[in-house]
């Protein structure tokens, strides 16, 4: 059996001023450090064989933290790099609403249709990201690995690994500096034993309000 924990980034720059990010390298913020310094801790028992991550600096400082109390490899891995958002990277999610209300209306309601100039359909993200995750699964039989991506990389991911059809993306929930667990096996293939666990941060929320 192989055990995957899927990890959202810490809260980035790009969160916290309500950008559509995208393959904009924002950092983490202060609150994301912390953030996956909590994160760091819940994961501190487990033994890990490797990290993989986006190779975004928000994923790549996330997954570096978590490796403190590992001192595993890392290794970047392009499969799970952010969504391309072409035209509307880096721009207020106001604007977006604002200057295109019908892809806006697509992006609320059913984002697995939508295609923008320039940008990543969401099928392209979930091909990529799915084989890159089976090659991992080969490479570390009987192992477990972390993978530390975005929020529109994971619920495409997880929801092709369990079998979930479209529209998939607005009925996963997936919050920063959340993990999850996938688990499998040549006989059952994927399941899902955990969704988007934030345990180890409730502490930290209620220091900061």
């Amino acid at each position: 059996m192989t055990r995957v924990i899927l990890v959202r980034h810490g809260e980035s720059e790009g969160n916290l001023q309500r950008l559509f990010r995208g393959r904009c390298d924002f950092p983490l913020t202060p609150r994301g450090i912390e953030q996956a310094r909590a994160l760091r801790d819940e994961l501190a028992h487990l033994d890990i064989d490797a990290i993989y991550t986006s190779p975004l600096q928000r994923a790549l400082k996330t997954a570096e933290i978590i490796n403190e109390r590992h001192n595993v490899p890392i290794f970047k891995e392009d499969g799970f790099t952010n969504i391309d958002l072409g035209e509307w990277q880096g721009r207020p999610r106001t604007e977006i609403e604002r200057n295109y209300p019908e892809l806006w209306k697509l992006w609320i309601t059913t984002p697995e249709e939508l295609h923008i100039k320039g940008g990543e359909p969401l099928d392209h993200i979930q091909q990529r990201a799915y084989n890159t995750l089976i090659k991992l699964i080969r490479d570390h039989t009987d192992g477990t690995i972390v993978i530390v991506t975005h929020r529109a990389v994971l619920k495409p991911l997880i929801a092709r690994a369990i079998g979930i059809a479209k529209p998939y993306f607005w009925k996963i929930h997936i919050d920063t500096a959340s993990y999850s667990i996938l688990e499998h096996t040549d006989e059952r293939g994927f399941y899902l034993t955990l969704l988007n666990q934030t345990k180890h941060l409730h502490e930290f929320i209620r220091e900061l309000t």
